[in-house]
C-alpha cells in the first residue's frame, strides 16, 4: 500500500521529541475556579505548542456559568489543556489544566489519574470560587501547592490570611505567580515539586 500520499498521518515535529536523555515522567495538574488563569498558565509553561479545548462561551452558559468578576471572558476549557515542560536533561512534567466550570468537574476523574500533586490557582477578587476545588483535592488526598495569580487590582494578602481564608494546614506552600510569566509558572511547579519531595523523603530525625 502507498503511504506517500497526502492523507499520510505525520508523527511528531522534531521540536517536539524528547531527548534520549529522558528517564523520569511527572503528571501534574492544574486546577482552580472559572476565569483563574489555568489555560494562560499551561500555555505560558509548555515548551511545546499547549493542547487547549477552549470554546467560545453562549447563551447556553447563562444562569448555568457565574461569571462574576471575569465577566469579559469570552471563552472557556471544556476539557482539558495540556503542555509539557522539560525541568532538567532527564525530568519532563506533563502538565494537565483542568476546566474551571462546576458543569465539566465530572472530568476530573481521568486528568487526576497518575497525577502526583496539583497546582491550585487562586484570585484573590474571588476567592470564594477555590473553596470547593480544595475540598475535592483533600478528599481525593491529593497533594497540591496554592499559587495566587496576580490580576490588576486583585486586592493582596499576607500569607497567614489567605491560608487562614482557604483553611488551609500549614504545612502547604503558599506562592505568588504570573500565569503570563514562563519563569513564574515554572517558579510555581518547583515549588510544587519540592513540596512533593518533602513529603516523599521526610526530614531525618535529631537524636
Amino acid at each position: 500500500m502507498d503511504y506517500s500520499g497526502s492523507d499520510t498521518v505525520a508523527g511528531p515535529a522534531r521540536e517536539d521529541l524528547l531527548p534520549d536523555s529522558m528517564t523520569m515522567a511527572v503528571k501534574v495538574v492544574i486546577v482552580g475556579g472559572f476565569g483563574v488563569g489555568k489555560t494562560t498558565l499551561v500555555g505560558s509553561v509548555s515548551e511545546i505548542r499547549p493542547l487547549t479545548t477552549e470554546e467560545t462561551m453562549t447563551q447556553a452558559g447563562i444562569g448555568v456559568d457565574d461569571p462574576t468578576g471575569v465577566e469579559q471572558k469570552t471563552a472557556t476549557t471544556v476539557a482539558m489543556d495540556f503542555g509539557r515542560i522539560s525541568i532538567d536533561d532527564r525530568l519532563v512534567l506533563y502538565v494537565f489544566g483542568t476546566p474551571g466550570q462546576e458543569r465539566f468537574w465530572f472530568l476530573w476523574n481521568g486528568l487526576f489519574e497518575g497525577a502526583l500533586g496539583a497546582v491550585v490557582l487562586v484570585d484573590t477578587r474571588r476567592l470564594e470560587v477555590s473553596f470547593e476545588v480544595i475540598g475535592r483535592l483533600e478528599d481525593r488526598g491529593v497533594p497540591f501547592v496554592v499559587a495566587v495569580n496576580g490580576f490588576p487590582e486583585a486586592p493582596a494578602f499576607a500569607v497567614d490570611e489567605l491560608r487562614q481564608a482557604l483553611d488551609l494546614p500549614p504545612e502547604v506552600p503558599i506562592v505568588d505567580c504570573d500565569a503570563r510569566s514562563r519563569e513564574s509558572s515554572r517558579d510555581t511547579l518547583m515549588t510544587l515539586m519540592r513540596y512533593l519531595y518533602d513529603l516523599a523523603v521526610p526530614a531525618p530525625r535529631h537524636a
